[in-house]
Order: structure tokens, then sequence, then C-alpha cells
């Protein structure tokens, strides 16, 4: 019943309401009859109802860390560097669907061969909520316009796609080029690398650094 949030939030005097579950939320409203008319998703992980989509009269705007469509779903960091897809952090409406709602706003974040999944995540944390101070008098006012997005561009990924793009097979021939992006990709200080199994069935990660060369 407490977190960094809301304490941020007694602190600036805005009233704040920790909910465990969903249900919890919907059941409060319900009982207090209180209307809204925007909600906000903000770095949140999971899928939402359809019941607490339609709660807010104009709906839901969820925070998603890619340009999109690019990089719809899981591990946008990673994805945007092995594709070498444009990379930036969106604002868009909340449909049933995963990140595939109308885009309310977005910044491009531009990178480079010195980037990393652990950078590019970096910029992303930094960036969005900048993103969402520019935007929300914007949505306030409901001086907006969306635009659709073109889902038939891009790419989508799930979470059980990473591990297995990870791996790399010794024997295999790859280009120079996409080998260095899947490596950097994953690299991420704290968390698991790209791998691979030498002859005897023993498995080691690899991770890389890349710096640019001054003369």
């Amino acid at each position: 019943r407490d977190n960094e949030i809301k304490r941020a939030a007694n602190a600036a005097d805005i009233p704040c309401i920790l909910f465990s579950t969903e249900t919890e939320l919907l059941k409060y409203v319900e009982n207090t009859g209180m209307d809204y008319d925007w909600g906000f998703l903000l770095w949140w992980p999971q899928i939402i109802s359809s019941a607490l989509i339609k709660l807010c009269r104009n709906g839901f705007v969820n925070t998603h860390p890619s340009l999109l469509p690019y990089n719809r779903g899981k591990h946008y960091n990673f994805w945007a560097l092995v594709e070498q897809a444009p990379f930036g952090v969106s604002l868009h409406l909340v449909k049933e669907g995963i990140d595939c709602g109308d885009i309310v706003a977005q910044s491009s974040i531009p990178y480079d061969w010195e980037d990393t999944g652990s950078s590019l995540y970096e910029k992303a944390i930094n960036s969005m909520p900048i993103l969402f101070k520019e935007t929300y008098p914007t949505l306030h006012n409901k001086d907006i316009k969306f635009k659709q997005q073109d889902l038939s561009k891009g790419s989508f990924h799930l979470a059980k796609e990473l591990d297995l793009a990870s791996y790399i097979e010794l024997d295999k021939n790859y280009c120079a080029r996409d080998l260095l992006n899947l490596v950097r990709a994953r690299t991420f200080v704290g968390h698991p690398a790209c791998s691979f199994k030498d002859e005897n069935g023993e498995e080691f990660e690899v991770r890389i650094e890349i710096r640019r060369k001054h003369k």
C-alpha cells in the first residue's frame, strides 16, 4: 500500500490510491461513481481488460519504448539493433491488442555502432518522461490529432523469441554486420547475453564493446 510513486504524489499534494488488482480498481470506480477523462499506462508490462480500457471517457494512453509500428511487443531495444530499425519512444491509444492503437506522439532516438541493448534501454528511459511532459498539455486541452498505425510495416515480437534469436551457432555462416548487431543487442549489464556451445557441449556467453577510433 505504499511505493515511490505514492510518496512522490503525497509530497506534491496529489491524491493517490493504490490497487493490488484490476478488479479492485474497477470496483472502486463503480462504488464511488467517479468519472475520468484519461487513463495512462506508464511503463506498464501487462495487457489490460476491455472493461478497464472503457473506464475513461477518452480511453487509455500507453507509453511504449519504440518508434511504433517498429518493434511492437517485447524487447524493443534488442530488436531495434538486430533489425536495424528506427528507434524512439511512443505514446499511443490503447486498443484490444498489443501496441496497435493510434499514435498520440513520438520522439526519434538516433543510435550508432557504439550503442548496445543496454544503452538503448537507458535512452528510452530518459526520453519517455520528456515526451510525456511535452504531450500531456495537448491531451489535457483535447487539442491533439491521432495518427493511425500502419501495421503492415514495422515488426512485432513476443518475449519467447529472445533466447532463440540470441543463440549463436559456431558453424553457421553469418554476415559480420549481422553478428556484431546481434551480440551488441544482447549486451546488457546484469542480464543474459548471446550464447553458444562448443564441441564439448559447454555453454558460453559473449558480450561486446564497440568504441569509435579516434585519430
